[in-house]
């Protein structure tokens, strides 16, 4: 247990546990339902009608990243955030990992809303491959040879994802592309611990800016759809 909650990747161990507990909640109040849509959009899944009738419940944008659809989905995206998660925690740190996390999977949930408006969705992939998306894009920008070594390892693994994502129904390809982009962003955004210099103000500034207005432009988009 010590391992799994380590005190050097105290938010990696944070998601870790919301996910767990929400995941338990799902199993104890609902039992043998807790596959079913309606199941998963109580316990807040994405889904783009309830957003569109409700425009309050844009949180399902975050939400979403804690509700998995069984227990493969679960502990697959359970097993490549205890790895994924403290290796970039470790480059971006806590505070910035945070964000990085939770806004990669808000911009995989805003694809899933403006392009694949009916479909119930839900899980941490969005944020995972933000994840991916932004050790990828460091691995352009660095001379550190561990970012360097990992961005490659990453590279490989997020296009044989991606294939899967392709071939394998009942995957939204929509939210992984979307955290990806949204992880690419956020990696000029933040900087890492160790080169705080990788990026100019100017990129990070631009960078930004794009990064909001892709999110506004994505939400009217899933907003006005007929």
């Amino acid at each position: 247990m010590k391992e799994i909650f380590d005190k050097r990747y105290p938010v990696t161990s944070f998601f870790l546990l919301v996910t767990a507990l929400v995941f338990l909640f799902m199993l104890v109040l609902t039992g043998l339902n807790f596959e079913r849509a309606d199941t998963l959009l109580q316990f807040g899944a994405m889904y783009g009608p309830i957003i569109r009738l409700f425009p309050e419940q844009i949180w399902r944008l975050f939400s979403a990243i804690f509700v998995h659809i069984g227990w493969e989905h679960f502990i697959v995206n359970m097993i490549s955030l205890y790895f994924l998660g403290r290796q970039v925690e470790e480059i971006f740190g806590s505070k910035q990992f945070f964000l990085l996390y939770l806004l990669s999977g808000m911009m995989g949930n805003l694809f899933v809303f403006a392009f694949t408006p009916k479909v119930v969705a839900a899980g941490a992939s969005t944020s995972l491959y933000g994840l991916f998306a932004a050790i990828i894009v460091l691995r352009y920008a660095t001379r550190n040879p561990y970012i360097q070594q990992l961005g490659q390892s990453y590279l490989t693994l997020f296009v044989i994802n991606i294939i899967g994502s392709v071939l394998i129904p009942g995957i939204s390809l929509a939210g992984h592309i979307g955290g990806a982009v949204g992880g690419a962003f956020l990696a000029v955004i933040f900087p890492v611990k160790w080169e705080r210099r990788m990026y100019s103000t100017s990129q990070r500034i631009g960078a930004t800016v794009l990064f909001i207005a892709l999110a506004v432009f994505l939400f009217y988009k899933g907003m006005s759809y007929v």
